[in-house]
């Protein structure tokens, strides 16, 4: 099996995991920026031993640290933030929902931009992927007891376009020399930065990270599969391309539905499942387009 495969799965289920455990951090009381605060840091201090190995190097690759502003703002803050204010008023499972289209975003981008064509199969299950998630995003009025917002629903809309801008600015921005694992920390120490400057004069101030101790085991358990989760992401990243990496959302979104509902008793329609059902159709196509080439 090629390695891109079971990193695409493993990075989409992780990612499934993370909007239901936001969830349940924000409703206990935790702020959305404090909690998006936590998995950056977390992540970024986690993943860092090769960054302090490069430090002691002293041997940047240029333009390391600016590549990890960006893509820390585009890719990691400002759809993190999105996700974890909007849950609690669309539930967890349609937030997971927007990741569903982010391939398309990332293919229009891609393709404007000039990068390599996927082959017909994939395109196929890019297609058959976007008409799951549109079914899936028809199916909001199902969702009971949470009642999607209009207003909330299309703040939601930007979650796909910045990760779209963001997979496509870590393909064709990658640092000559940089490893997966030291851009995933420098990625998410600068965004942990950006996010306490906001939490600072915006957020309620600093003494808001002191809600992370009322949740202490789901803290922890956040923190570990943030760490995962962003060192496959990068992996995934250089091993597939970003076209192909933007269909964690596929697989996210499947695996958020899953645990909203057996862990949050959400409750979705069968117009919602059968979207469900059709995505899963997609990311087999994807598999196939893989295994082929």
């Amino acid at each position: 099996m090629n390695r891109p495969i079971p990193l695409l799965l493993l990075t989409g289920f992780m990612l499934g995991l993370i909007f239901p455990m936001g969830r349940i951090a924000v409703e206990a009381g935790v702020p959305p920026i404090v909690w998006t605060f936590l998995i950056a840091a977390g992540s970024g201090i986690g993943l860092g031993f090769p960054l302090i190995h490069r430090l002691r190097r002293c041997d940047w690759p240029k333009g390391f640290w600016f590549y990890a502003v960006v893509s820390g703002l585009i890719s990691n803050v400002l759809p993190n933030l999105i996700v974890f204010a909007s849950a609690p008023r669309l539930g967890a499972g349609h937030v997971g929902l927007m990741f569903t289209l982010s391939p398309v975003c990332t293919l229009a981008l891609s393709l404007a931009v000039g990068m390599r064509r996927p082959s017909p199969i994939a395109l196929a299950g890019i297609a058959i992927g976007f008409v799951g998630a549109v079914i899936l995003v028809l199916g909001k009025g199902e969702v009971r007891p949470v009642q999607a917002d209009t207003l909330w629903l299309s703040l939601a809309l930007l979650i796909p376009v910045s990760l779209g801008l963001g997979n496509i600015y870590r393909g064709l921005a990658w640092p000559d020399g940089a490893g997966a694992m030291e851009l995933a920390s420098a990625s998410n120490l600068t965004s942990a930065l950006m996010l306490i400057g906001a939490i600072a004069n915006f957020g309620g101030g600093v003494q808001q990270l002191a809600t992370l101790g009322g949740v202490p085991a789901l803290s922890g358990a956040q923190l570990v599969l943030s760490c995962a989760y962003y060192l496959t992401l990068f992996a995934l990243q250089r091993a597939g391309g970003p076209v192909y990496l933007s269909q964690i959302g596929y697989v996210g979104a499947t695996v958020a539905l899953a645990s909203g509902v057996l862990a949050l008793g959400e409750q979705y329609g069968p117009m919602t499942w059968a979207g469900a059902a059709i995505v899963l159709i997609g990311i087999g196509f994807t598999i196939r387009a893989q295994l082929r080439r």
